[in-house]
């Protein structure tokens, strides 16, 4: 195929693992050369990496870090009750929804789906990976996203760089001995990103990106207080022994006060010294570290990347004080609302009409109505109509033609009215005769 011949491009980029490589620092004291990690948990031991990759946003984000899933789940559980419908565009503005058969494949995109797992799967993709795609072969078929490569040529003659043409599908990973890739023309792939990368134009960015190290962070934190917990529930100790104790004396001695008073079962136990021991505390202690406020700030500025408010995500922080109030959730249930799920339901949207062409004059759009988390909404939505209602009526009765009262309160566009040139019987001068209008229109009937 001919979009296969322009030069792919494929930029290099670093891995976490690499970027905490490069934070390592080493100096030389007395002749001998000494490394200081990036960062440490315990002695010893580095946080765990996470690297930049789907699954390792998968693994190491969304399997293992309980804030990342929680907000993740919210996001997943509200988006995917939405249900597709064409919107007809009227005067370039949103109008009335219908459905036809064409909406068939959306409704149940493989055998056993229906669209709410299409929504998921889109998303999940698109949050662990930046990117989603999704071809039509009768039914809907996902790409898996780190198995596909975007197919770049050069803009001719124009400012840009280079232009998407198609996708290369790649079953089971690009690999030496992997099977050879599917060719895909760009206009035969829905690809969904919802946060385009603004370095690379043709692809998308995940939300977990920018975070990798609060949630490193709070991995850490997690795995601190299951150390604490190991080691007894109780700070640190440092036992100092005489001088003149033996090797095997301490090695003795060492193990028979970890077998007495390691690990959470012992803790709160009298601890006993003789022979010249000398225990001193040393650290800090859960208390002291406060990992309440610690973690708390990390968990809401994940909560920030994921476009989720704390208070709808059940976050501590966002379970104190007035955003308990019923006004105050309600204004960080209509923030999620109108800035994280209006944006998504708009771009996987205009993303699927790729494969799912909309009849000429309309849009494919998300059909909102019946999503509980909205319900509110829809009570503010009813009130709206009841404004609009009671415009229609004023205008109308004030002589303007009704097609174009309805065309006007509803495009926000005043100059759409048109008058009849009747006038409301209020509008006659005192004493004068009404109107013969009505007459003239009878005689001639």
């Amino acid at each position: 195929m001919r979009f296969l011949e322009p030069i792919r491009k494929r930029e290099q980029r670093a891995s976490l693992t690499d970027y905490l490589e490069w934070y390592q620092t080493t100096f030389t004291v007395g002749g001998n050369s000494y490394t200081l990690p990036f960062t440490t948990t315990m002695p010893g031991q580095k946080t765990q990496p996470i690297s930049d990759t789907f699954g390792g946003y998968t693994e190491g984000g969304l399997k293992s870090n309980s804030i990342v899933f929680g907000l993740e789940r919210v996001r997943l559980n509200v988006f995917s009750q939405g249900r597709f419908q064409w919107q007809r565009l009227r005067n370039g503005r949103p109008a009335d929804l219908f459905g036809t058969n064409d909406l068939a494949v959306l409704e149940r995109p493989w055998p056993g789906g229906v669209t709410g797992d299409l929504l998921s799967l889109m998303l999940l993709d698109a949050d662990m990976a930046g990117n989603a795609y999704y071809t039509r072969r009768g039914q809907i078929v996902r790409l898996r996203p780190d198995w596909v490569e975007v197919v770049l040529g050069e803009r001719i003659g124009q400012v840009g760089g280079y232009e998407k043409l198609g996708f290369l599908y790649y079953h089971g990973g690009k690999g030496p001995g992997g099977e050879p890739p599917v060719a895909f023309a760009a206009n035969e792939v829905a690809h969904f990103m919802p946060m385009p990368d603004p370095l690379y134009n043709y692809r998308g960015m995940s939300w977990i990106t920018p975070v990798v190290r609060e949630i490193m962070a709070d991995g850490a934190a997690t795995a601190h207080k299951l150390k604490f917990f190991d080691n007894a529930a109780t700070p640190n100790l440092a036992v100092s022994l005489p001088k003149e104790i033996t090797p095997a004396q301490f090695e003795e001695f060492v193990e028979k006060m970890d077998d007495s008073h390691k690990g959470f079962e012992n803790a709160y136990k009298t601890l006993y010294t003789a022979g010249g021991a000398d225990v001193t505390v040393i650290g800090a202690n859960m208390q002291q570290l406060d990992f309440k406020v610690t973690q708390g700030a990390g968990e809401t500025r994940i909560a920030l990347a994921a476009g989720v408010h704390p208070t709808v995500a059940g976050i501590g922080e966002g379970l104190q004080g007035a955003s308990l109030n019923a006004g105050n959730f309600g204004q960080a249930r209509r923030q999620f609302a109108d800035i994280t799920l209006a944006h998504l339901w708009g771009n996987v949207s205009a993303s699927l009409e790729v494969i799912v062409p909309p009849p000429t004059g309309t849009r494919l759009t998300i059909d909102k109505r019946d999503i509980p988390f909205l319900a509110e909404d829809q009570k503010d939505a009813a009130e709206i109509i009841g404004t609009q209602a009671t415009a229609i009526r004023t205008l109308t009765d004030g002589g303007y033609n009704p097609e174009s009262v309805v065309s006007a309160v509803l495009g926000g566009d005043l100059s759409q009215l048109t008058h009849s040139g009747l006038v409301p019987v209020q509008l006659q001068p005192p004493g004068s005769a009404p109107t013969d209008t009505a007459p003239a229109a009878a005689a001639n009937a």
